[in-house]
Parts: structure tokens; C-alpha cells; sequence
């Protein structure tokens, strides 16, 4: 994160940077978070003033930030394939099974991206945009910072079959789980940590009805509160918390109602049901220090998959077609 004035205080910057140089994990493609400090300076504060004003004016939207960069992340690399629209000749990611009317933000960065260019036009990557939005939303709903690496840049492709097999999915079970994250390079710990970003956000009554319904490991009380929003039949995109006790605080809650099951997808639930996660949860639920170290910690990670650097790639002048 560059330290200027307009982005951050010194102490914040100075703590981004303690964290940066502890973490160990910079990417050996990807640039310091300081890259653009010549030439685009303004990049930081744009990123953090639109994102801080559409999540005042939304809180939902942080969570929406954050999801839209793992939905990136995890098909193919940080990379922007995501924000890239259908059209007659190009087929994007946008409607895959898991991004289709779910994923949203993209206007906010559209919003980001048009007002970069205007400061300095071809400059800085959708991609790396999107990475600094992520990391803002998580702070803007009281959640940790974290250095983002920089440098990455746009893909000219998209993989609409990887966003439909890639992403886990509200269904999967603690092993699949685990699986899906290895694929990517990720330990269980920092599965685990990740999930926690469901201490905000929204899902649909699609993704959770079978478990109010068919799962025995979820609060009675809790089941039956959910059913009048979710029926067992329409309502599909109804919505309701992923976290009930604290929606839109980015907090340690989403690990204490695992452990009196009240999760409400089944992926949630299954990190705290008798398996090897158990004490993991069991840790953060006490510990929300420990949460948002580690959770820091998977981000840089999740910021540093597969990027484009560079010659590979563009910088997109419009983050939703190639140039």
C-alpha cells in the first residue's frame, strides 16, 4: 500500500509494511504494493474513495468485492478474465453456474477503472485494481489490511468451463474442500482462514435450502427462522447472512456460530463437524487476532496466484472488453 496522505494513516502504512516484510510471501513476478507511486500516485486513493463510498452506501458490496476477486483468483490467476463481458465472438466467465446472477461489483470497479484512466490513461491493470479493491472492501468493514503486491496484468481470454468446475461450491463436503483449495496451492489452515470470509456477505436461498430441509448438524432454531425466507420451494434468490449474529462487521463471529451449527451453507458447517478443521475454528472463535492474521496472510497468497506479468497481457483500457 503506497503511504501517503491521502490513503492511509502513517502508523496503518507503517504496520502494512511490518506485515509485507514479515509475510515472506512476495510474489517473485509481482512488483512491491509501492509500483505505481511514479507513475499513477492517485491509483491508491481512488481505489480506496469509491470503494469506502459504494460500501457506505452498501455494506453488502465489501463482501461482493471480495468474492469477485476469489471468483477471479481462482479460475486461471488473478488476471481480470472475469470482468470481461459476453459478447457475439467471446464467451466470458460471467455465466458460469457460480458467477451468474451472484457475482457482483462490477460497476464499482468500472467506476475505479474509468476514473484511473483519467488520471493516467494505460497504466495500471484491471487486474491490479481489482486486487486493491478486495483488500479495501475487507478494511472498510473493519476487517485486516494487507500489502498487495503489484504488476499483474489483464488476461485477453476467459475460462468459462474452469469458473464452472474451479470454484467449491456451497455443497461440498470438508474433503472436497480441502481438495479444491490444494488444487491451488492452498494448506487447509489457510482454507480454513479464507472461509472466514463469510463473516460477511449474503447468500441465496438456492445455495443453502437443501440444508434447512435434509442436514442434521444445523440449529433447529436457526433452520426454522431461515425456512420462512427460504421455502422448500421457490425463493431461490432470497437472501439472507452468511454470518446472522454480525452481517456486516468483519469480525471472528462466522467461527462461533459454526460451533453451535449455525452455518448456513453446508460447506460452512463442515468445518466445524467432527473433522480436522475442529480446532482450527475452535482457535479463531477465541482468538480474532490469530483470524486476521492468518486470513492477511491467505490474501497475499490469493493475490500472488498465477498473475500476468510482464509482457503477457494487456492493460485493459475497459476492464469489460479487451483492447
Amino acid at each position: 500500500m503506497a503511504c501517503s496522505p491521502n490513503t492511509a494513516t502513517f502508523m496503518s502504512c507503517f504496520l502494512f509494511i511490518m506485515l509485507f516484510l514479515h509475510s515472506g510471501t512476495v510474489s517473485s513476478q509481482l512488483s512491491s504494493p509501492s509500483l505505481y507511486l511514479t507513475t499513477c500516485p492517485n491509483v491508491y486513493s481512488i481505489v480506496h474513495a469509491v470503494v469506502n463510498s459504494a460500501v457506505k452506501n452498501e455494506s453488502r458490496m465489501g463482501a461482493s468485492l471480495l468474492r469477485l476477486f476469489f471468483h477471479d483468483c481462482f479460475v486461471n490467476g488473478c488476471d481480470a478474465s472475469i470482468l470481461l463481458d459476453d459478447t457475439t465472438n467471446f464467451t466470458g466467465e460471467k455465466n458460469a453456474g457460480a458467477n451468474a446472477n451472484s457475482v457482483r461489483g462490477y460497476e464499482v470497479i468500472d467506476t475505479i477503472k474509468t476514473q484511473v484512466e483519467e488520471a493516467c490513461e494505460g497504466k495500471v491493470s484491471c487486474a491490479d485494481i481489482l486486487a486493491l479493491a478486495a483488500r479495501d472492501a475487507v478494511v472498510a468493514l473493519g476487517g485486516p489490511g494487507w500489502p498487495v503486491n503489484l504488476g499483474r496484468r489483464d488476461s485477453t481470454a476467459a475460462n468459462f468451463s474452469g469458473a464452472n468446475s474451479d470454484l467449491p461450491s456451497p455443497s461440498f463436503n470438508l474433503s472436497d474442500l480441502i481438495t479444491s483449495f490444494k488444487n491451488k496451492g492452498f494448506t487447509t489452515k489457510e482454507m480454513v482462514a479464507l472461509s472466514g470470509s463469510h463473516t460477511i456477505g449474503q447468500a441465496r436461498c438456492l445455495t443453502f435450502r437443501g440444508r434447512l430441509y435434509t442436514d442434521n448438524d444445523i440449529n433447529g432454531t436457526f433452520a426454522a427462522a431461515l425456512t420462512s425466507s427460504c421455502p422448500s420451494s421457490g425463493g431461490d434468490n432470497n437472501l439472507s447472512p452468511l454470518d446472522t449474529t454480525t452481517p456486516t462487521a468483519f469480525d471472528n463471529a462466522y467461527f462461533k456460530n459454526l460451533q453451535v451449527q449455525k452455518g448456513l451453507l453446508h460447506s460452512d458447517q463442515q468445518l466445524f463437524s467432527g473433522g480436522s478443521t475442529d480446532s482450527q475454528v475452535t482457535s479463531y472463535a477465541s482468538n480474532y487476532a490469530l483470524f486476521r492474521a492468518d486470513f492477511a496472510g491467505a490474501m497475499i497468497k490469493m493475490g500472488n496466484l498465477s498473475p500476468l506479468t510482464g509482457s503477457s497481457g494487456q492493460i485493459r483500457a475497459n476492464c469489460r472488453v479487451l483492447n
